[in-house]
């Protein structure tokens, strides 16, 4: 099935806050509707040049969750944040995606849309997952991964679930340092009346870890409820030595909200591929359109 909104006005609402988050992009952004075999995928492109990146967000976070960290990636880098098929935000699906497979082949079908070369993956939970999940399918357009905090290795049961009812409360904190809860807080509570279908994130089995050609960076909150840190750096480290483990001390699975300058520094020093190989531009399959926050 397609995901959707519950009715015409719960997407009015989602879209007019999205458009007013949209104009604080802290940078010149260019917004692409990237053709792919199930719809077309919104990225939201920065950075004149420089080895390119592609950003993915978590759930319901879209590439607007990314405006923290867009303007110091963007003075190094070519910089694509992707709003997510399936998922509330700017991308349209037009076919289902019921398994991860079709997720591999809908993000190999983004990145041969943004241009030759090769991209560094950096996601974020659920946007981590599909960066391996594509790394261990098809690595060859991936320069690299960086996955804070990837579900897939640890079935998610109650535990998560009341983690969530507590998170979700903080981002009603009026205090300063909520700010990037207050300022993205319309588009979670707007997500929530969206329909979504996502296939099952599957557990990454021994076999998809060892098939990852790539270097991965794996960066693990030590308070995790989605699965032990520890448990998944001593698999990945037996199985591949291509994956690098780092566990952040006193971190939990919102990592990237308690730490939004270690997920910006993490990306800077992640391997990168050399700036010949980043990509001139959009290709031919990305149809620029207009955007209030460009300039």
């Amino acid at each position: 099935m397609i995901g959707r909104f519950k009715s015409a006005r719960s997407e009015e609402r989602y879209f007019a806050a999205y458009d007013e988050i949209a104009a604080r992009w802290p940078v010149p952004v260019q917004d692409l509707d990237v053709g792919t075999r199930y719809g077309p995928t919104r990225v939201r492109v920065s950075g004149a040049a420089g080895p390119p990146i592609v950003l993915l967000s978590g759930v319901m976070g879209t590439s607007l969750s990314w405006y923290p960290h867009v303007a110091e990636l963007a003075a190094r880098h070519r910089v694509f944040a992707v709003d997510t098929l399936g998922e509330p935000g700017r991308s349209r699906q037009t076919r289902p995606m019921p398994t991860g497979e079709h997720c591999a082949e809908w993000l190999a079908d983004v990145l041969d849309g943004l241009g030759p070369g090769k991209f560094l993956l950096a996601g974020v939970s659920r946007g981590a997952w599909l960066a391996l999940t594509l790394a261990a399918h098809a690595p060859g357009r991936i320069a690299g991964v960086v996955a804070f905090e990837p579900p897939g290795f640890a079935p998610i049961g109650r535990r998560f679930l009341w983690w969530s009812v507590r998170e979700v409360a903080t981002w009603f904190d009026p205090r300063p340092r909520a700010a990037v809860r207050r300022a993205l807080r319309p588009l979670l509570f707007g997500g929530l009346r969206f329909r979504a279908h996502h296939p099952p994130q599957y557990l990454l089995t021994d076999d998809q870890l060892r098939a990852v050609s790539v270097p991965v960076r794996l960066i693990l909150g030590e308070r995790s409820v989605i699965h032990s840190a520890r448990e998944v750096e001593q698999r990945v480290k037996a199985l591949n030595p291509l994956f690098d483990v780092e566990i952040v001390p006193r971190a939990t699975h919102a990592l990237p909200l308690q730490q939004p300058e270690l997920v910006t520094a993490r990306i800077l020093t992640a391997n990168r591929v050399p700036p010949a190989a980043a990509p001139p531009g959009p290709s031919p399959r990305s149809t620029p359109r207009e955007n209030p926050s460009s300039g």
